[in-house]
Parts: structure tokens; C-alpha cells; sequence
């Protein structure tokens, strides 16, 4: 144990010129002090760009004022406590395929940033399907996907552009789980437990987590999303857990999580066979977290 806190967040132009280094690949980057909401901001600028393709982007900013979560939750924020950030990328794919880009970033998140923990930390963080990363089964960090079809500039009719906002709690954690009831963790617990996290600072944390999408949506564009199962399964937070399946807040299922398929889908396990959950219809909690 030591006394490491989470380094602050250097101020919105360092932010930007750290990113513009640390991404190279990327063609628009920009950190802000305060905006409405990131994926909303990336959104707008996709359906709105004209001419030649020039993305992926990236837009962060201290503060969100509407910053939205996954079922039009709003993100609880304030300066500094929370790295906040979103990207925006082409891809090709089916429609049907799509949904399956919700659990794939999440994947790609929890790999990027057990990439910056010390090996003997790395299986404390794990994700909750579809994409929420935990610390120690406290959530430490949510992401919200959405996609739009690409504008004038589309290439093919699977183009469309996907809009990928995370936000990490870097402070606040014990506030945050009294106000909204249930555990919550924060960056800053990381690094009070484990040095390598505690040298990496909030720049670092967002490229790495950003190319990891990068890399991840170009993998699966060339190869398809036959490898997620396995990527999921090292990171899984539910695998063998008895789990309930909510739908605006009601019960509609219960069962043994299994895991996912290559669709994305979350498998459970019941007593009349094994059902696949779809990504963005329900949202899963572990069963000893309500009362019976």
C-alpha cells in the first residue's frame, strides 16, 4: 500500500497536445474545459461533415454538462474527478453487426488498461457485460456507443460511423456510491494499491485506451468478431455468477451467465437451455445485489 493519488488532469490545451502526440493516427483531436456532452458533439460534426474522410477523432473535456450514459442515464461529473472523453471511427459493417460493437470496446478497454496495471493487479479489473470496467466488482468506469450512417462522404452502404464515449471516475468514489447506492470505484484506489497505475496520467490512460478501439474495430473489420468470445472470457466479471436480467427496471429472466457469443450476446443459462441476452435490451446485475 502507499499514498499515491491519481495525478491531476493537466488543463485542456496540455491534454490536446499530449493526445496529438500519443495519436498520431488520429486526424481531429481537441480537449475542452466544459461541453454539453462529447458523443453528442462527435455526433453532430459526423452527420454534418462534408468532403474527404478525415477521421478517427477525438474530443475530451473536463466537464460534461449533459453527459449521457448507456439507456439515457445522465453521467454524474465534476472537473477533475472524472476523465471524460469520446471517439469517433469508420466502420464497415452490416447492420445487424453493429450491436456488437457495445461489448467489443468495452473488451478493448479492459485490455487497455490492465495493460497499465502491475501483473498481480490486473484480474481485479474486469468488465460487466456489455461494457462497464470494474475494479474489485465496483464499476469504475462506463461507455456508451452509438452509431450513425456516414454522411456525403459514405464509401460503401456498411459505412457508418461509430461514436464511443467513456467515462472513468479518477476521484469521488465514496461520494458517488452514497448518492447513487450502489459500489462505485475510482481511479485514485487503483494507484493507492499499485505504482505502475499510478505513473500513468490522464493522457496516457486516454490513448492507450483509444488506440486499443482503433485497433480493435480495424481487427474486426478485416476478420470478423470470431475471436470476441475468447477476449471476453478474460475479462468476464459474471462468468458462473447467477445473474438477473432487467428491462426498464423489471425482472424478465434469471439465470447461470455463460458468457458471450461471437455476436456480442450475453448467454445465460437456465433451466429450459441456454438463452442469448441482445446487447442494448437489458441491463445485468449481479443476483445477490437485490433482494429476494
Amino acid at each position: 500500500m502507499n499514498a499515491h493519488t491519481t495525478p491531476a488532469l493537466p488543463e485542456p490545451d496540455q491534454m490536446t497536445a499530449q493526445l496529438t502526440t500519443a495519436l498520431p493516427r488520429f486526424r481531429r483531436v481537441s480537449w475542452v474545459q466544459s461541453t454539453i456532452s462529447t458523443n453528442a458533439d462527435l455526433m453532430a460534426l459526423a452527420r454534418a461533415e462534408q468532403g474527404q474522410l478525415a477521421r478517427p477523432w477525438l474530443l475530451g473535456a473536463h466537464l460534461q454538462e449533459r453527459g449521457r450514459g448507456r439507456g439515457g442515464r445522465s453521467w454524474q461529473n465534476r472537473a477533475g474527478a472524472n476523465l471524460m472523453f469520446s471517439c469517433a471511427f469508420d466502420v464497415f459493417l452490416p447492420p445487424r453487426r453493429l450491436p456488437t460493437l457495445s461489448p467489443l470496446v468495452g473488451v478493448a478497454a479492459c485490455e487497455a488498461l490492465r495493460g497499465l496495471l502491475s501483473p498481480a493487479q490486473r484480474l481485479n479489473l474486469t468488465m460487466k457485460w456489455p461494457n462497464d470496467i470494474q475494479w474489485r466488482d465496483a464499476k469504475l468506469a462506463g461507455i456508451l456507443v452509438e452509431t450513425t450512417r456516414a454522411g456525403a462522404s459514405r464509401l460503401s452502404p456498411d459505412h457508418y460511423v461509430a461514436i464511443i464515449g467513456m467515462g472513468i471516475n479518477l476521484e469521488d468514489a465514496r461520494a458517488l456510491s452514497q448518492s447513487l447506492n450502489r459500489r462505485v470505484a475510482d481511479w485514485s484506489e487503483i494507484t493507492r494499491e499499485d505504482n505502475q497505475a499510478f505513473r500513468a496520467g490522464p493522457a496516457q490512460i486516454t490513448a492507450k485506451i483509444a488506440t486499443a478501439w482503433y485497433d480493435s474495430l480495424n481487427d474486426v473489420t478485416a476478420h470478423g468478431f470470431d475471436s470476441l468470445p475468447a477476449r471476453y472470457a478474460n475479462v468476464d466479471a459474471l462468468t458462473g455468477q447467477p445473474v438477473h436480467i432487467l428491462d426498464q427496471d423489471k425482472l424478465i429472466m434469471a439465470g447461470i451467465a455463460s458468457g458471450i457469443d461471437s455476436q456480442g450476446q450475453l448467454l445465460l443459462r437456465t433451466p429450459e437451455g441456454e438463452t442469448a441476452i441482445n446487447v442494448g435490451e437489458v441491463s445485468v446485475r449481479p443476483r445477490q445485489e437485490y433482494p429476494r
